[in-house]
């Protein structure tokens, strides 16, 4: 039953083979099992348990709230939940409370959805490996699994060592749906940070349109291109945690006004008609040659069944890093900002001065990723460099979105890419890099998306100075589809990359891949031991 599709699940319900709190209490247990993972910062079991009852009784009386009803979900800790702590894995958050809920989560316990709890990730969602948080890095579930332990050969006598990261920053919910501890989860998304831990876990992570699901009470890094990201395990489920979660929030003034029809998606069975656009500057420096082969069959894949399979051209991907980490680090100093001791969160004992004490409470708040990022921001924003930096790069970052626009008033429909430049790498390799240098490899195949468009608005984006407007493209719906398992035995995915606000086109060429490629489940003892009646949705390999 953990192994089900959200439809499956919540028919089951429906038909009283399992009852939300038996579904809750296996997951429950599962997650106590996978501890090791350290994928959850806190689980709210007593909570979780509550919400099961009050499932139970719906659908006892016939009256479920929709398909989400009992369906156990995890959320990123990052994301504001009122009675369970938000600390965004970080020292300066540790204890913070929310007085209310994210707009997403309230969406999601209004249907009825179980919270598990809350999972780990980079210290406010900076970083690409969910390794630079306060409670510890996340393991990636398939350095358990019995793939990766037949192909894999131990480089010391201890599996202790041996583990695999999950890509980042939302590693905890990317390994809590790998581990089936939940059956969905919310992300959030600034420059792939759901798309790449997805790629590495082996799920299903969508990046939707810019302003397609609100904000409102995610802990914000980057304004202008945070998204919700959602984590599940086939695109399907992917496409009704979407129609559950957009739409207009009157909180958020960003998202869009009208209201949001959720779709089911259709089998495509016919892509004689579609144009698939293989963009040459993603073969990127460091693109490993299995991934690089895996990319070329996709596309050989669409090609021999019909579809239109072109070279584009990107030409500005290659100052999109730069670009991306001037504009991040600008809009973090900003956001960075409330965090001074005064209102909530951390406070140090410091009492020589206000300013003493707000220096010492940043100091022993932040680690040194957080602060390096806000130091360079700052620089960033400085009255004489202002011009030279920060504008310029909002001027380059309108140009990669035209190079975005120009490729699909080609007649482009959708890009395919690679998501990451490799398999996941082992925990003790990732670590000899720090985290800019590491985040600049990882993010350089996600992060156009976040900062492209086909259209744009004049927003006062962040809280700065009004004088400070930023012209904000809407950024591209992207997702990552788990394609193939690499030599190593573990997970590497592709990414299609999508018109603004034509998801339902995105993914539904998603399912279509997804159904020819057949990835691999991952084979894990401790969910053997807390499984019985297996839903087989997902089929051995035949795409590798």
């Amino acid at each position: 039953m953990l192994r089900a599709s959200l439809r499956q699940v919540s028919a089951a319900l429906k038909e009283g083979r399992v009852a939300p709190t038996e579904l809750c209490q296996r997951c429950l247990a599962l997650i106590k099992s996978t501890k090791f993972l350290n994928a959850y910062i806190t689980v709210a079991e007593e909570t979780a348990m509550k919400q099961a009852e009050e499932s139970d009784e719906r659908y006892k009386r016939g009256q479920p709230l929709g398909i989400l009803d009992g369906i156990p979900v995890a959320v990123k800790d990052n994301f504001n939940t009122a009675g369970i702590e938000t600390t965004c894995a970080s020292n300066m958050l540790k204890g913070y409370i929310s007085p209310y809920n994210a707009t997403v989560v309230q969406k999601l316990l209004d249907q009825g959805a179980v919270l598990l709890g809350k999972t780990n990730l980079d210290e406010f969602a900076m970083g690409s490996g969910s390794t630079d948080g306060v409670f510890g890095p996340v393991r990636n579930p398939w350095s358990y699994s019995k793939q990766y332990k037949e192909k894999s050969v131990p480089k010391s006598h201890s599996e202790e060592s041996d583990w695999v990261i999950t890509g980042g920053s939302s590693g905890g919910s990317a390994a809590a749906v790998s581990s089936f501890t939940c059956f969905a989860a919310l992300g959030s998304d600034t420059g792939g940070s759901t798309r790449n831990p997805a790629a590495h876990c082996g799920v299903v992570g969508l990046k939707p349109t810019y302003g397609l699901i609100s904000r409102h009470g995610l802990i914000p890094l980057v304004n202008s291109m945070d998204v919700p990201g959602i984590l599940t395990r086939c695109v399907d489920d992917a496409a009704v945690l979407l129609g559950s979660l957009a739409g207009h929030d009157p909180k958020d003034s960003t998202t869009i006004q009208d209201d949001f029809e959720p779709f089911e998606l259709p089998n495509l069975t016919d892509v004689s008609k579609l144009s698939i656009g293989i963009p040459k500057e993603y073969h990127a420096p460091g693109l490993s040659s299995e991934i690089l082969a895996l990319w070329s069959k996709a596309a050989d894949l669409f090609k021999n069944a019909g579809a239109k399979v072109v070279e584009v051209s990107l030409p500005h991907t290659r100052y999109s890093i730069v670009c991306y980490h001037v504009l991040c680090t600008a809009e973090v100093a900003s956001n960075m900002a409330r965090f001074d001791g005064l209102e909530y969160g951390h406070r140090s004992d410091m009492k020589d001065s206000t300013e003493s004490m707000y220096a010492a409470t940043r100091r022993e708040g932040f680690n040194d990723v957080v602060r390096g990022r806000i130091l360079s921001g700052n620089y960033f924003l400085l009255k004489q460099n202002y011009e030279k930096y920060f504008v310029k790069a909002q001027k380059v970052r309108r140009l990669i979105a035209n190079d975005f626009v120009k490729v699909f008033r080609s007649g482009v429909d959708i890009l395919l890419t690679p998501t990451t430049l490799s398999d996941a790498a082992p925990y003790t390799e990732f670590i000899q890099e720090d985290n800019r240098t590491r985040s600049t490899q990882d993010d350089i195949l996600t992060q156009a998306a976040n900062m492209a468009g086909e259209q744009g608005q004049e927003l006062n984006c962040f809280p700065l100075p009004s004088h400070f407007t930023c012209p904000v493209p809407l950024g591209l719906p992207a997702i990552n589809v788990p394609t193939a398992l690499s030599e190593r035995g573990l997970p590497v995915g592709l990414q299609f990359i999508g018109r603004s606000f034509q998801e339902k086109q995105l993914l539904t060429v998603a399912k279509w891949f997804e159904k020819q490629v057949q990835f691999p489940m991952i084979q894990l003892e401790e969910v053997k031991r807390h499984d019985s009646g297996v839903f087989q949705h997902q089929k051995s390999a035949s795409f590798s």
